[in-house]
């Protein structure tokens, strides 16, 4: 595989309109690879961020033709094509994750048809089985416990088996394929409010809403005793274009090694904002497991890295990008509020 920019291999970037896809294309851009083509089935309006240098393109990747276009000339294909989104989406649109497999299927099919070189697939975390999660001091999860495979209804399951179409293309067809199992990644241009945000982005904002309001007071789903690995975009970001090139064949985690839970992350987001709310548990709402936390051993092993930039270094980065989106909205109302962030 060629990896010098310099050799400008044509990468086609899936899932583009999102918020890691858009960070990636900005990120190898940045790196000095210029044959990008940048797709996702949002309309450019709708898009995270986009890049002019790139060539962007609104194509429904479910559907084969598209991935056979969108595949034409390409030598890498990263894909973090999915409908997805946090604990409540996931939960409560468990068909439609599922479909996203075809967005998979479909370009696995079309990069073999066109000659890809190497293939990257976003997996997650969610692939792993539950009863390796049920306790929120559970051990980190190493990446033999997606088998004996049970692991999160819908979003999980496509997941786990989209994986193993990567395999089976490598092996069976010579397709180099890699795969990451993500970690709740966050972090600035993130989604923060309409239901697919995650557990980050939503803290943030509900902190900062409980400020500027004056209610000082929030919502939090289950207990908060929920533990969970949480990934700054930028560690995601190199873990992912290194992961490509690798020659880790099996998947892989990428996510951050510090712990946290709920009720712990609130407390940090408290510390960013210079404020303290009351907290209402809602025990009735969507949780997810009980503990989730990434073993590096692996990445560590094989890259000689792994995730490292810490919560709170991240959180206040993201929190004041959340805080500025909240006061540009309420101005376009014509609500006033103060403008700084602390």
């Amino acid at each position: 595989m060629q990896t010098n920019p310099r050799n400008n291999p044509q990468i086609l970037v899936c899932g583009a309109g999102g918020f890691i896809g858009g960070h990636l294309v900005r990120y190898l851009l940045e790196h000095g690879y210029n044959n990008i083509r940048a797709v996702d089935l949002k309309p450019l309006n709708a898009w995270s961020q986009t890049h002019r240098e790139a060539e962007n393109l609104v194509l429904d990747l479910r559907d084969a033709d598209a991935c056979l276009g969108a595949t034409r000339g390409a030598r890498i294909v990263y894909n973090l094509a999915a409908d997805t989104g946090g604990v409540e989406f996931t939960e409560n649109h468990k068909a439609r994750s599922m479909l996203s497999v075809l967005i998979n299927t479909h370009l696995l099919q079309a990069a073999r048809i066109q000659g890809v070189e190497r293939f990257f697939y976003a997996s997650s975390a969610g692939v792993y089985a539950n009863g390796k999660q049920a306790l929120a001091a559970a051990p980190p999860l190493v990446e033999s416990d997606a088998y004996p495979a049970m692991p999160e209804d819908g979003h999980g399951w496509e997941k786990l088996f989209s994986e193993r179409m990567c395999r089976h293309f490598r092996e069976d067809f010579g397709l180099q394929t890699r795969v990451a199992r993500y970690h709740n990644i966050y972090g600035p241009l993130g989604t923060w409010d309409g239901g697919r945000e995650n557990a980050p982005a939503a803290i943030c904002r509900k902190v900062i809403e409980a400020k500027l309001s004056g209610s000082y007071s929030i919502e939090i789903w289950g207990d908060g005793e929920q533990t969970r690995s949480f990934t700054y975009i930028d560690d995601c970001l190199k873990g992912t274009v290194a992961i490509l090139k690798s020659g880790i064949l099996e998947p892989v985690n990428l996510g951050n090694s510090e712990t946290v839970s709920i009720n712990q992350l609130v407390d940090i987001v408290e510390e960013i904002a210079h404020v303290r709310v009351n907290r209402t548990h809602r025990l009735d709402a969507p949780a997810g497991v009980r503990g989730r936390k990434s073993d590096n051993t692996l990445i560590k092993d094989r890259l000689g890295w792994e995730p490292s930039i810490q919560l709170r270094e991240g959180l206040e980065k993201t929190y004041r990008w959340i805080y500025d989106e909240i006061i540009r909205k309420r101005f376009c109302r014509r609500t006033s509020y103060p403008v700084n962030p602390l």
